[in-house]
């Protein structure tokens, strides 16, 4: 089976809460786990929350990289969907586990747009497909 993307489901656990609290370096440490992982940053937009807690997402070519912090409880929740074999999406995982300081994480790779014959990451334009 060829699929379209894949999606890497991402807890860290016993993080710094200081660091899962922090708008701005959280931003900081996503945008440079994203151009590690050599994806092309389309935009972002993070929110902090009160009394605490950051939701944020980057946008990039390759598809979306989103974050929830629950400081609280030490607890930082990741998707990273990538579309394209153009990134490596472990490089992000690896770059965020080291600088939340996580003592536990726990991931899973899904599979999404599963195709049985071979399928390009940017298909033909609709037009081009009916002619």
């Amino acid at each position: 089976m060829q699929a379209l993307g894949r999606q890497i489901l991402v807890e860290f656990y016993d993080c710094d809460r200081d660091v899962l609290n922090d708008e701005s370096l959280i931003r900081e440490i996503l945008l440079e786990g994203v151009r590690r992982s050599r994806a092309t940053v389309i935009s972002d937009t993070f929110h902090t929350f009160s009394p605490h807690g950051v939701s944020g997402g980057i946008v990039i070519a390759e598809s979306h990289v989103t974050i929830h912090t629950w400081p609280e409880h030490g607890y930082a929740a990741i998707d990273i969907f990538s579309c394209g074999e153009t990134i490596d999406p472990w490089v992000i995982q690896n770059y965020l586990e080291r600088h939340f300081r996580s003592k536990k994480v726990s991931s899973m790779e899904l599979k999404r747009g599963l195709f049985p014959e071979r399928v390009a990451h940017k298909p033909l334009a609709l037009e081009e497909m009916a002619a």
